[in-house]
């Protein structure tokens, strides 16, 4: 080939190689210039996909709280069907409390009524009998009635006491020890700022001349002397009702749950019926002094004296368990009597011993005003 032919040749290679070389750096141009858009793109398509998931799990977690949402919705529907049910049932019952309470208020006032009606028939069958009081004490811790009592054949006092305080009843040990020479009703009566007071419980005497309580004696809700059983027990509970009857135990103590008691015999009347008197009381003409309770629950102390021609001769306990009857009296007692009854009223003896003055005994019960 001649040089003149090669001259065109080489100047098209030329220009194609630089057609080449022009192409391939417009090319690193281009890739540099789009090469952050393709990266941004990457990028992007990353982006997409964790919102995609994102999404996904917002979703899921939507539904999740829809079901929760519905659960929720069902379990507050119950609890208000629960409560509905509770409120109705506390309706119902706040309305039985109501009829309760009104029913209680009813039998509370009829029980007023009646009592104020048995109160009433009581003070008339006394007022028949007795006539007014002779004396009157309207105490914080009792009211008490002295009334005289004359009958054919014996005289006497007795009171009717009504209990503001269970504790204005008490018994009282001579010179408060077991063991003791005796106290007087009236001494007893001044040393405890009593308004009332009558002997009590039956005693012997020792060879030193000391006098010891018989059978069962409760001072405060304590025993302080158990002696003998089979006798009649006369005590009062922590109510302030008169108990008793024949003990056998400690717990028949404890049982009647006594503060204050005594013994001696006969039961005289229990639950409003007469007791039988034993062969060695029966019709038997003596001093008595008595405890009792009225069918209102006030209690009635007693003393009627005897062996004493001309003025009283004293009653038999048959003709006590009649006369109390007959003054609304529901359960009695006979205390230690003879020579050893004492009524002392606003610290005067009213009554007239049958051995000429007190005697000396080994307890009394008191009554505080």
């Amino acid at each position: 080939m001649s040089t003149k032919s090669l001259i065109p040749l080489g100047l098209l290679v030329t220009a194609l190689l630089g057609v080449t070389a022009g192409f391939q750096l417009r090319s690193s141009e281009l890739k540099a210039a789009y090469a952050p858009s393709v990266l941004s793109y990457a990028d992007a398509e990353t982006s997409i996909e964790g919102v995609s998931k994102l999404a996904d799990d917002v979703s899921a977690a939507y539904a999740s709280i829809a079901d929760t949402a519905d659960a929720s919705a069902e379990r507050l529907s119950e609890i208000d069907a629960y409560l509905m049910e509770m409120t109705e049932a506390a309706r119902r019952e706040s309305a039985f409390d109501a009829e309760q309470h009104d029913a209680v208020a009813d039998l509370v006032n009829k029980s007023k009524q009646q009592n104020q009606a048995t109160e009433d028939t009581l003070e008339s069958v006394l007022g028949t009998q007795l006539g007014k009081p002779i004396g009157q004490t309207f105490g914080k811790k009792a009211t008490v009635k002295v009334f005289s009592l004359k009958e054919a054949g014996y005289r006497g006092y007795l009171a009717k006491v009504k209990l503001h305080d269970p504790k204005a009843i008490k018994l009282v040990m001579s010179n408060d020890k077991i063991g003791d020479k005796g106290e007087t009703t009236s001494s007893a009566a001044k040393r405890t700022g009593a308004v009332l007071a009558i002997n009590a419980g039956g005693f012997s005497k020792d060879k030193n001349g000391l006098l010891y309580p018989m059978g069962v004696t409760v001072v405060d809700g304590e025993i302080v002397a158990f002696y003998q059983t089979g006798l009649s027990f006369i005590g009062i509970n922590k109510n302030g009702h008169l108990v008793g009857g024949e003990i056998t135990s400690r717990k028949d103590i404890e049982a009647l749950d006594v503060e204050q008691g005594a013994t001696f015999v006969p039961t005289l009347l229990q639950d409003g019926k007469k007791q039988k008197i034993p062969t060695k009381w029966k019709n038997k003409r003596e001093p008595r002094t008595m405890i009792g309770h009225f069918s209102n629950g006030d209690l009635l102390l007693i003393v009627i004296d005897g062996r004493q021609k001309g003025y009283s001769n004293g009653v038999t306990l048959e003709e006590a368990q009649t006369k109390l009857l007959e003054w609304n009296v529901r359960d009695a007692y006979n205390l230690d009597g003879g020579g050893s009854s004492a009524f002392v009223y606003d610290g005067k003896l009213l009554n007239s011993p049958s051995d000429g003055r007190e005697r000396k005994v080994v307890s009394n019960f008191v009554v505080l005003p």
